[in-house]
């Protein structure tokens, strides 16, 4: 079974990037993966610094990196933090991007190789886009498979109904075309 973990960008209770990902993961489920949450609030990552790491890689941060390392494939679902990705997403990227072991500096274990996808909520008109922008290149940078599809939802302050799925038929079909074009990207990969 193709294992994916979902990772989102918001720590915040009530999060819009938070339900997506919700909507996502079970997508995920329905298109056969095996899906894990990682919750990077409760990893008590610090601010990455290479003394820091020198001095003793945190426990989080190996947690983190060994959550990734064993996964097929990764969905980022991120706010848009003025015109970027928030420091908590970057935060974790940088620490599970470092070596660990007998690893050399530039292994990647977490993410080389890996098939990734990328979504966004915002109260913006613009659905996330530029902060989805710099995550594709950071993602890019750090060797992952971006597939090109992604998934915007803008005005997510009115985009999500009671039952916590998405009025717009839009961004719901790309919900469903995202995820199971993970899923296939991901398994191909790791066959």
């Amino acid at each position: 079974m193709t294992k994916i973990a979902v990772i989102v960008g918001s720590a915040r209770e009530g999060s819009y990037n938070q339900a997506l990902a919700r909507l996502a993961a079970a997508r995920l489920e329905a298109h056969g993966a095996e899906v894990t949450a990682l919750d990077l609030a409760a990893l008590d990552l610090p601010i990455y610094s290479e003394a820091l790491e020198k001095e003793a890689f945190p426990s989080g941060a190996l947690a983190l990196k060994q959550h990734l390392v064993a996964q097929d494939g990764v969905l980022f679902v991120s706010p848009e933090y003025n015109g970027s990705v928030p420091a908590l997403l970057k935060n974790a990227i940088d620490w599970a991007s470092r070596p660990t072991g007998d690893e050399n500096l530039i292994a990647l274990t977490a993410f080389r190789g890996k098939a990734a996808a990328i979504m966004s909520a915002s109260v913006s008109p613009f659905g996330g886009l530029r902060g989805l922008t710099h995550l594709r290149q950071i993602l890019t940078t750090i060797q992952m498979v971006v597939i090109p599809e992604q998934v915007l939802v803008p005005l997510a302050h009115t985009g999500f109904g009671g039952d916590g799925e998405l009025k717009e038929p839009l961004p719901a079909s790309l919900v469903d075309m995202t995820t199971a074009r993970l899923v296939k990207v991901a398994a191909a990969l790791a066959a």
